[in-house]
């Protein structure tokens, strides 16, 4: 079964920066469109970023210019910088891929922005 292990999260000050990894197993990962999602307490799961088989990148509303998803096919790991971060970012994010028609999520990585 497709396995994918997030890493990176913590407790930063507004302003300030994280890296996220999602390291990925038991998968083609070159094969794959991988995405990041995150989700705030009474709040639905979002979409934060996308990157495809050829390294296309697309990014939701509130975190275009400040986020930026990249992949290394080598190391079978997606990244997710974070720049700029506000409270509002704070949420538990999550890797995502969708395979064989069946949708594959890590266990989630806390980020929390306060000062």
């Amino acid at each position: 079964q497709v396995q994918l292990v997030e890493s990176g999260g913590g407790l930063v000050q507004p302003g300030g920066s994280l890296r996220l990894s999602c390291a990925a197993s038991r998968i083609t990962f070159s094969l794959n469109t991988f995405d990041w999602y995150r989700q705030a307490p009474g709040k639905l799961r979002e979409l934060v970023a996308s990157i495809s088989t050829d390294g296309r990148t697309a990014y939701g509303d509130s975190v275009e210019g400040r986020f930026t998803i990249s992949r290394v096919n080598a190391k079978s790991t997606v990244y997710l910088q974070m720049d700029s971060l506000t409270p509002e970012d704070t949420a538990v994010y999550y890797c995502h891929v969708r395979t064989m028609g069946n949708d594959r999520w890590g266990q989630g990585t806390q980020v929390t922005v306060s000062s």
